[in-house]
């Protein structure tokens, strides 16, 4: 019954009871109106908590780990098969836009998806988490503390990249120009925030602040919350002054060992590209798109040995690096550039490899839709052999999008809703994984609805 008809049923009782003044039922009357509005404001503030993500019942979760080349959690093999959604922090500050927060992770959960990768950093820029140096808006963090809760409520785990090498969201030339214009820094290069002392001590401090957080929502600090399922210390690094790989390489130490050192819970990835460094043999030199990936400062078999480093990161982008290639070309290049870090994983590092980004872009001269179905199909090939020679890889798509979301687009976007085919493959994939980790039980989880009609 509603507001209304609750008050045009207790008006008519009234009158058709009144014979002369009976106060009894002015108070009764006042009572119930009274309760009404009690139950009303529980409701609305019920209703209010859960639009920003509190349940009280969420899913039990806990850490993900490794044992050598797998992922694991409660003893069991975990299976990474997820995407990229940069914008949730960003989208989950502003009450108009949070439901586009809960709108891809429902998503997500209904492709039986397992992680999402996002960033947890915005230096600088409009809705920025850090505004200046160690200064920061709590607005901004409140947001980053709904969406963990939010994607936990969901099943969904976070790979929480801290630092952007490129100048989207501010990133490592951010740092840079604070650091200038406060007169901390001796040097404007770019690449100081790899070698500046200063601004080493004051990306640890943000990182420490992170990292400490205590979720306004939970009462958890990240580092205790097994919602987070690992730190990525940077997006795609580079240090093009120092070919030979020693200033990233001694950043990467520094900082992979600062992080363990506050949090000794979560896995620690560091962001590569993949490209082979000059450390590298000239087989996997040769492995590169072209001889100027080798001189970027980064080096991945050195980078990712680095011991505090639990997992590697790899990107996937033909279209970016095979220019001149033909799609064809681009597939048989795609097919070695996965095989080859997936040996890497197996034989050199001993370490599990996470394809962290991977992507068709639609400017292609000669791009089709379908064009994404193969690629992205052979992928998911590749890593569902992996998985069923003890699970040694994973891969999150670049990247997904709700509709409304125009201006967050690049040429890369997927509305999962708007394309049926890849919806489908992206959930027929996660049944291969989920029959992997399952097998006859499958049908007493969550996957015995997402797999139904596959």
């Amino acid at each position: 019954m509603g507001v209304l008809q609750a008050r045009n049923s207790l008006k008519g009782g009234y009158y058709r009871s009144l014979s002369g003044p009976k106060p009894w039922l002015v108070s009764n009357r006042g009572w119930c109106l009274l309760a009404l509005g009690i139950v009303s404001c529980i409701a609305f503030i019920y209703v209010s908590i859960g639009y920003f993500g509190f349940h009280p019942a969420e899913p039990k979760m806990d850490f993900v780990g490794i044992n050598g080349t797998q992922f694991m959690v409660d003893g069991r093999p975990f299976y990474v098969n997820g995407w990229n959604s940069y914008w949730l922090m960003d989208q989950a500050v502003d009450d108009f836009s949070f439901p586009r927060v809960r709108e891809i992770f429902q998503i997500g959960e209904n492709m039986g998806l397992t992680v999402c990768r996002t960033w947890a950093f915005n230096d600088g820029s409009y809705h920025a988490l850090q505004v200046s140096l160690g200064r920061f808006d709590e607005r901004v963090f409140k947001a980053l503390d709904r969406v963990i809760v939010e994607a936990r409520r969901h099943g969904i785990r976070l790979l929480l990249s801290l630092v952007n090498n490129l100048d989207a969201f501010g990133g490592k030339s951010q740092y840079v120009k604070w650091a200038w214009e406060n007169g901390i820094s001796l040097t404007s290069s770019n690449d100081s925030f790899f070698f500046d002392p200063s601004i080493r001590t004051y990306f640890k401090a943000y990182v420490k602040t992170v990292l400490m957080r205590k979720n306004h929502l939970t009462g958890i600090e990240y580092r205790d919350d097994p919602a987070i399922f690992a730190w990525e210390l940077i997006n795609e690094p580079q240090c093009n002054s120092d070919a030979t790989g020693d200033t990233l390489q001694d950043w990467l130490e520094d900082m992979a060992e600062y992080i363990k050192s506050i949090d000794k819970k979560h896995l620690l990835t560091i962001g590569l590209e993949g490209f082979y460094g000059p450390t590298s043999p000239l087989e996997k030199l040769s492995m590169n798109p072209s001889e100027y990936y080798g001189k970027t400062g980064a080096d991945f078999i050195r980078n990712s040995k680095i011991s505090e480093i639990d997992f590697t990161s790899v990107h996937i982008y033909p279209d970016q690096w095979l220019l001149a290639a033909d799609f064809n070309e681009k597939m048989k290049y795609i097919s070695k550039w996965v095989s080859a870090h997936i040996e890497d994983g197996d034989t050199e590092l001993k370490k599990p490899v996470l394809f962290t980004e991977f992507g068709l872009s639609t400017k292609n001269r000669d791009f089709d839709p379908s064009q994404r179905e193969t690629f992205y199909k052979s992928i998911y090939d590749t890593i569902h052999n992996s998985a069923k020679n003890n699970g040694r890889a994973g891969a999150l798509i670049w990247q997904f999008l709700v509709r409304g979301m125009e201006k967050y687009n690049d040429d890369f976007g997927i509305i999962p809703l708007l394309r049926q085919p890849m919806y489908q493959l992206i959930k027929e994939h996660s049944c291969q994984l989920a029959e992997l980790h399952y097998g006859q039980d499958i049908l007493k989880t969550s996957y015995k609805d997402i797999c139904r009609m596959n």
